[in-house]
Formats: C-alpha cells, structure tokens, sequence
C-alpha cells in the first residue's frame, strides 16, 4: 500500500466527523476519498475494471446509506435543489457545468493517447505442468503417462480414425465456441476474453507441447494454473468436470490431426 495516500484518506475521513459538512458534501467527499484510496493507494496499482467495480459498489453503499434515513434523505435533496436554484451558488454550479464535461474529455484524451504498458508481473504462457494431477480420483502422472490411442495410429489406423471423430464431436460441442472453427483462437466468444483462447495453428502452441501437457491443461482449465501464469483471466472451464478421460485423449487426437502439428516427443535422459 502507499501509506501516504491511505493515511491522507484516512484523515480526510475523520476530519468529515468533525467538521459535519451536511449529507450531499458528506457524500461527495467520502465517494472521492474512496476513489482516491483504490486508484492510488494500492500497489501494485488495481486494473482500472476493478477501481470501476469497487466504486460501483461504493456508490450503491452510498445511496442506499443517504436513502436509508428519511431526514438525511430529504437533507440531500434539499442541499441538492439549493445548489441548483439559489442565486450564491451560481459561479460554483457554472464551474462544475463546465469542469464535469472537460475532465471526462480530458479522461478519455488520456486513456487515448497512454502507450501500452507490460503487465505488473511477468507471465509465463506455457508454465511446467505439476507432476501428477489428481483426475476424478484417479492420480496421473504427466511424466509417464501417454495418449493411450496414439500408439494404435499406425497399427490400426480404422480405429485411430474412429477417435480422431470422436475428438471432432467433443471439439465442435464443447471447444469451437472459444477457439473457433478452424482452431485460431477466434471463436465467437474468443474476444470477450482477455487473453483470447489460444490459436492452436500456432506453431508455438500445441507444436512445442506434450499430449500430457495438454491433458493437464484441458482437465484443470483455468483453475488449475499456477502462479507463473498470472496475472490471467482465461475463462477455460475445467473440462475433467464434463468430459471422461477418453474424449480429453480423443479431443487431443483431433487437434493435432486437423492442424497437421505433431506432439512434441519425449526427450531420452542419458
């Protein structure tokens, strides 16, 4: 935290007890204070959509607290119309007539104009799976296992064709909506997210990876990443709640068939 900023905010908010300005000043100034403690007074600096979501809830707080009393209720609408309609506050309605408009030109000037900035941490985009995964009970170990399918491909390759269609089914029922149809990370829901579904045509993704890897990364989804790979809001469900281990190794299988990748192959240790 940035002790300044929050030891001034905590200071202004005593002196408003003090100084018992009346409900709409109260208000404004505690709406403010807030604002200033999360924009400035967390560090590392909060995503502007979570300063936006704190003050709506900090909004809805304040209304309901204003409008939870009937005489502190019509103390705001009071000091409300008189700020309105009295002739003395004419200059000061005038200036934040003007200022309101002129600091959300200046807000979105700005927002505009601000060069892109890294992300307060590093991230790591394929992180190294843990060593065993518990799966519907049953433990994995993503060092030894392997695609139980794979090793049919050349000895029968009817059946191997059979799970590249079963794979197909569980990508268009369950995977197409995020990373599309043709698998580059475009889904018609892909850019709702931040980052988009991975672009699996990409040689850096599925290209560089084991079919273990990618088993652990389908079953655990998103939840199941670790800290390397923050900060992310990848919105992958844990597929291991919906799907058998079956159709995760068959999904596999049809990824790799349709982008014309191959997995990578296990490294010898001499």
């Amino acid at each position: 935290m940035n002790l300044i900023v929050v030891g001034a905010v905590v200071a202004a908010l005593i002196a408003l007890r003090f100084l018992k300005p009346n409900a709409l000043a109260w208000t404004a100034a505690t709406w403010v204070a807030l604002y200033v403690a999360f924009r400035w007074g967390i560090e590392p600096p909060l995503p502007a959509s979570i300063v936006n979501m704190f003050m709506g809830i900090v909004t809805i707080a304040l209304l309901a607290f204003v409008s939870a009393d009937s005489e502190r209720l019509r103390s705001a609408k009071s000091n409300i119309v008189n700020f309105l309609v009295r002739k003395k506050y004419t200059v000061p309605l005038l200036i934040v007539l003007v200022a309101l408009p002129l600091l959300v030109a200046f807000k979105i000037y700005v927002d505009m104009s601000r060069s892109p900035q890294p992300p307060v941490t590093g991230r790591t985009i394929h992180p190294p799976p843990p060593a065993t995964i518990s799966f519907k009970g049953k433990t994995v170990d993503l060092g030894a296992v392997e695609n139980p399918f794979r090793e049919i491909e050349e000895t029968d390759p009817e059946v191997f064709a059979a799970h590249v269609e079963n794979g197909k089914r569980v990508y268009h029922q369950n995977c197409v909506f995020c990373h599309g149809d043709h698998m580059e990370g475009d889904g018609i829901f892909a850019h709702g997210f931040d980052p988009i579904p991975a672009n699996f045509q990409d040689a850096t993704t599925i290209a560089m990876l084991q079919e273990s890897y990618l088993f652990w990364r389908i079953a655990k989804g998103a939840p199941g990443l670790p800290m390397e790979s923050t900060p992310w809001a990848s919105a992958m469900p844990a597929w291991e709640k919906f799907l058998t281990e079956d159709e995760i190794w068959d999904v596999i299988i049809f990824l790799y068939d349709y982008t014309g990748h191959r997995p990578r192959a296990k490294e010898e240790l001499h």
